[in-house]
């Protein structure tokens, strides 16, 4: 139906942590999109008492676990989504993402930097660390919209423990 937002929760880096501040951040999402460094399956379990999740391996994810997906591939009202890590291409940034991806919207992770870009038209998110605090940088996820085939990002802040 035109003019439906389409709300998708973007975690990334959690190394283990489930911050409670996730259940208001991402209360109205319909999906969460974890990119890597998960930790145990546990946080997993957390996040799908929000809404269904999908999950990346990150180089710290310990390989052959089945809630785990090397990338994910798929579209949301006719935006093409990628969601990885980010570590396979070294170190990740926009132009590198967007030169290896052909997607509407690239999430990562692994650098735990907050960072919404555009290259051209396409949309690159990295929502930060919801983890544990590390490198003097805020915990924080990111909500992705989707109006009209048109994706949006923002970033939201997480307690600072």
């Amino acid at each position: 139906m035109a003019g439906d937002i389409r709300r998708i929760g973007l975690v990334s880096d959690t190394h283990g942590m489930f911050r409670p501040e996730l259940f208001q951040a991402l209360a109205d999402v319909e999906l969460i999109l974890h990119a890597g460094d998960v930790g145990s399956d546990e946080i997993l379990d957390q996040l799908e008492t929000i809404a269904p999740v999908r999950a990346v391996y990150g180089n710290t994810d310990a390989p052959g676990r089945p809630l785990l997906r090397e990338s994910i591939e798929m579209a949301i009202d006719g935006v093409r989504i990628h969601v990885s890590h980010g570590h396979e291409v070294g170190s990740p940034n926009p132009e590198r993402l967007a030169a290896k991806y052909d997607a509407d919207v690239i999430v990562y992770g692994h650098t735990h930097r907050q960072l919404i870009a555009r290259v051209g038209e396409r949309l690159i998110v990295n929502p930060g660390a919801a983890g544990a605090r590390r490198f003097n940088l805020e915990p924080s996820a990111a909500l992705l919209t989707i109006v009209d085939g048109r994706a949006g990002a923002a970033l939201v802040a997480l307690a600072k423990k």
